[in-house]
């Protein structure tokens, strides 16, 4: 479980986050939405540690992340799994090369024990036999799964997702968010989804945290989220006046 307590976070005079504060458990797609700017991906960053929350607290299992040095993170890093929303991958890298990667960082195995690894996680995300593909070879689909079995590789408690249907088409983001679902409940992983995709907050969100304008407008389950009936988050939900009528429409 991961919780997160009043975090604040300015740049320069600018107030981003105003005390954000949620637990996210382990086993369930926790999912964070929100429109641009309201301070979603901000929070993502400042939970893994790539931005420095100006107060608050960020505890891993009990585990205050803000009080550790830089070399007491390192233990919590190396069981963080990261799929960045342009997957990251390394251009000039084969696929087996981009997926074991973090073992070549982080671990002593031998070049067996990495090369078993990564096939297993290839497989694990349907991708058996492209280890000596180039990311230019692949469809974007691929090359998030890719991405995927790079954040698995490490066998991570912790797996952050970074709008993960960014520039995929419908059918494919229902492929990755059906992956990321079945890979946090077979690890028992604690996985946080950021995203604006209201196709994965109904598919895969186990529960929701809105956030508005630097502040948690509203937390629940998928199921509590479609009874909403006004407010930021219905216009959030209903974006365009067609579905809002649609939906007005099916009560009578």
């Amino acid at each position: 479980m991961i919780e997160i307590k009043d975090i604040k976070k300015n740049f320069n005079a600018q107030q981003v986050l105003k005390g954000i504060s949620s637990t996210f458990d382990s086993g369930k797609c926790n999912l964070i939405i929100g429109k641009s700017g309201s301070g979603k991906t901000v929070t993502l960053k400042c939970m893994v540690g790539l931005f420095e929350p100006d107060s608050g607290i960020i505890s891993y299992d009990g585990r205050n992340l803000t009080e550790m040095d830089f070399t007491q993170r390192k233990t919590i890093r190396r069981e963080i799994g990261m799929l960045f929303q342009g997957t990251a991958l390394f251009d000039s890298l084969s696929v087996e090369e981009n997926v074991r990667f973090p073992l070549d960082m982080f671990t002593n195995q031998t070049e067996e024990e990495k090369r078993e690894r990564v096939n297993f996680c290839l497989g694990r995300v349907n991708l058996p036999n492209t280890n000596k593909k180039f990311p230019g070879e692949l469809s974007g689909g691929m090359k998030k799964r890719v991405g995927i079995a790079r954040a698995i590789v490490m066998n991570p408690k912790y797996l952050f997702c970074d709008e993960p249907n960014s520039g995929l088409d419908p059918k494919t983001a229902i492929v990755i968010d059906d992956l990321i679902r079945e890979i946090t409940i077979e690890y028992n992983m604690t996985t946080v989804v950021n995203t604006h995709d209201m196709n994965s907050v109904m598919g895969i969100g186990d529960k929701v945290l809105f956030l508005h304008e630097g502040l948690k407008y509203w937390e629940g389950t998928k199921e509590e989220i479609m009874k909403i009936t006004d407010g930021e988050l219905f216009d959030f939900i209903f974006a365009s006046d067609f579905l809002k009528d649609l939906r007005r429409n099916a009560k009578y």
